[in-house]
């Protein structure tokens, strides 16, 4: 995975190409892999790599506008280049968009060893089925969770500890709306937790720090969880949550 990631961005490989011979040759190398590697998972594998390879430059493109919102979005990133070679929810994303293709083109496994790599790696564990949209960013990035039928528009932000899950776990509920669906321009806090295949963010929304949601907002709606502090005289100072 890091080699493919060093082909569509430097930063990532361990010995940059050094001219357009030494990246079809690497290129070359790295189809080979990936044919042995889903000959034995699907009968048409050198289909599915002709298909993957010729979605990469799309994903490429989509990555890059992934790592520019979270330049834009983070004072503490010094530059675009940065976040591609140092972000952990950069890394997570990059692998997820190539395991998310896989998994459309109905490879089994594979994709699913793609994103817990990532997940050993970075921390956060994306599903390869969650369908995400573009401009994507997680900051910080430790222990979000997205679960396999999430749906999450454009313009989205999310921030450690996010889990985008299912109100139950069951082998009955496989193959049906299980996540919630987040739309465009939403932003989501720290240990966020959002339930339920039904449970819709409107467009707009944000979803404070350590909120707990298991039904649906309109459109520009603020969720706060509100904690609250009381003056109990000599006895000090009481927390109420």
């Amino acid at each position: 995975m890091t080699r493919l990631l060093g082909l569509l961005f430097p930063p990532f490989a361990k010995q940059p190409c050094s001219g357009p011979a030494a990246v079809d040759a690497e290129a070359a190398d790295l189809v080979a892999l990936l044919r042995a590697a889903l000959e034995p998972l699907v009968p048409n594998a050198d289909d599915v790599v002709a298909t993957l390879t010729s979605r990469l430059p799309a994903v490429q493109t989509a990555l890059k506008l992934d790592a520019e919102t979270i330049a834009s979005g983070d004072p503490a990133a010094g530059s675009v280049e940065e976040v591609i070679a140092a972000y952990p929810g950069f890394l997570a994303m990059a692998v997820h968009r190539v395991a998310h293709e896989l998994y459309l083109l109905g490879v089994p496994m594979f994709p699913r060893v793609l994103s817990e790599w990532a997940h050993r790696e970075t921390g956060i564990d994306i599903h390869p089925g969650a369908q995400i949209g573009a401009a994507f960013a997680i900051d910080h990035g430790t222990g979000v969770v997205i679960g396999e039928t999430s749906v999450i528009g454009d313009r989205v932000r999310i921030y450690q500890g996010v889990t985008l899950g299912a109100l139950a776990v069951s082998k009955k509920l496989a193959n049906r709306k299980r996540h919630p669906t987040i739309g465009n321009d939403v932003v989501i806090y720290a240990n966020a937790t959002i339930l339920g295949g039904n449970t819709v963010v409107g467009d707009g929304s944000i979803i404070g720090g350590n909120v707990w949601l298991t039904s649906s907002v309109p459109p520009r709606s603020v969720v706060q969880f509100a904690s609250r502090v009381e003056q109990r005289g000599d006895d000090g100072i009481e927390f109420h949550i």
